[in-house]
C-alpha cells in the first residue's frame, strides 16, 4: 500500500535522527497531511508503529548493503564487498541520521520488550550472515586456516559501526576513509593471496 509505504518511510527517516520514542501517530499524519485515523487503522499502536518502522529499515538495509555485496564472488571478495558496502550505506545515508540500527540499538539496548528484541534479531541475523560469509571464504582457502571467521567478521563489523558513529558525532567524512584503509589491510593480512583483494 502506497500510504503506508509513505508513512513508513517518514517514520525511519524520523528515527534515524529522534529515535523511534519520537514516532507517533499524531506526528505522521500532520506531517504528511493524512488523517489521524488512516493512520492507526495501518498500525494500531505507537508500539506496532514502532516495529513496522524497524522491519521496513531492515528491509532498506538488505537491499542497500547485503543484496550489492552478494555480487560479488564467494570468498574474501564478498567479505570485502560487504564491508564496503556497509560503510556506503552509512556514508551517504539513506536517513538524514545515518544508519538507523546504530541509533535504535542505542536507544532500546537496555529496555527489554518487542522492539527491541526486533533490533536484536536483525542486528544477530546481519552478524551471522557475516560470520558465514567470512567463513566461506575460508572454505574456499582465500583466509588463513588458523582464524576464526566469526571473530573477523566480528572485527570488521566493529569497525564500520565506530566510523558511522564518530563521523555522524564528529561531522568527520574521512572517518570512513580511515576505516576502509584499516579494513583492507586486515583483509590483506589473513588473505592466502592478496592479489585476489587487489582493484579491478
Amino acid at each position: 500500500m502506497q500510504s503506508r509505504q509513505l508513512i513508513l518511510d517518514r517514520a525511519m527517516n524520523i528515527a534515524s535522527v529522534e529515535g523511534l520514542e519520537s514516532l507517533s501517530v499524531r506526528r505522521l499524519a500532520t506531517e504528511l497531511d493524512v488523517s489521524k485515523s488512516g493512520v492507526f487503522a495501518l498500525f494500531g499502536s505507537k508500539e506496532e508503529l514502532q516495529l513496522a518502522t524497524v522491519r521496513a529499515a531492515i528491509e532498506v538495509f538488505t537491499a542497500k548493503v547485503v543484496r550489492p555485496a552478494r555480487k560479488a564472488p564467494p570468498g574474501i571478495r564478498r567479505v570485502r564487498a560487504l564491508g564496503e558496502s556497509w560503510l556506503r550505506y552509512t556514508r551517504r545515508p539513506v536517513f538524514d541520521g545515518g544508519c538507523f540500527f546504530t541509533a535504535a540499538a542505542a536507544e532500546f539496548d537496555a529496555r527489554p520488550g518487542r522492539v527491541r528484541d526486533t533490533i536484536a534479531s536483525a542486528r544477530q541475523d546481519w552478524q551471522i550472515f557475516y560470520a558465514a560469509t567470512t567463513s566461506e571464504a575460508q572454505e574456499l582457502g582465500e583466509i588463513t586456516a588458523d582464524l576464526d571467521p566469526a571473530d573477523l567478521a566480528f572485527e570488521l563489523d566493529a569497525l564500520a559501526r565506530v566510523a558511522a558513529e564518530d563521523a555522524v558525532l564528529f561531522d568527520d567524512d574521512s572517518r570512513y576513509d580511515r576505516v576502509a584503509r584499516i579494513m583492507l589491510a586486515r583483509l590483506r593480512a589473513v588473505a592466502t593471496d592478496p592479489a585476489l583483494l587487489e582493484e579491478a
